[in-house]
């Protein structure tokens, strides 16, 4: 069985609005194309996963219990869509200001790629032919960590894209719709 290529989103600032630390839906608000983005992907044959940090956990703004509560209505909602969500994985650690247990280095926080590792080890995923969309750095060094072949940089309003270059990030996007072409060019790799 030939390995899948997937689609690797952060969560915070591409599937959702980041109003820093979001953990109820009530605060949850998609960004516009999301939906488009994850059916062309899933109309390629793409998996289609959640990467991301998720440092409120370890300082004590929330649960792991809310962020899962949390993530089974957002994965509702994706199918409803059409646009189902193969997986979720997140790291709710900091290195500084993490409480606890929580307050650890680990390679599962971005820009670390052990996010990334894990899904490809549960679904057989083909990192050449893959395509990350994040709104930071951090997300795209931990796509280049891992070999995805294609890290794309969603900055709708500008703010991060001279910092990109030189960065390994293969685009800057203003507009999640744009991300369409790069996986119909890594799918066809």
């Amino acid at each position: 069985m030939r390995a899948s290529p997937a689609l690797f989103l952060d969560r915070d600032g591409v599937i959702n609005v980041d109003y820093a630390y979001v953990h109820r839906k009530e605060d949850f608000h998609f960004v516009d194309g999301i939906f488009d983005l994850c059916r062309a992907a899933r109309s390629l044959g793409y998996r289609i996963f959640v990467i991301t940090n998720q440092a409120g956990i370890g300082r004590g703004y929330y649960t792991e219990q809310d962020f899962h509560a949390l993530s089974t209505w957002m994965r509702a909602e994706f199918e409803k869509e059409g646009a189902a969500i193969d997986a979720v994985y997140f790291s709710p650690y900091h290195p500084e200001h993490g409480k606890g247990t929580y307050r650890q280095q680990t390679d599962c926080r971005k820009p670390g790629p052990g996010m990334l590792r894990r899904a490809a080890a549960e679904f057989e995923v083909d990192f050449a032919r893959s395509v990350l969309v994040g709104d930071k750095l951090s997300d795209v060094q931990a796509g280049l960590a891992a070999g995805v072949g294609c890290n794309l940089l969603f900055d709708p309003q500008g703010k991060e894209e001279p910092a990109a270059e030189g960065e390994g990030v293969s685009a800057v996007l203003f507009d999640l719709r744009e991300a369409i072409s790069y996986l119909e060019e890594a799918v066809a790799a």
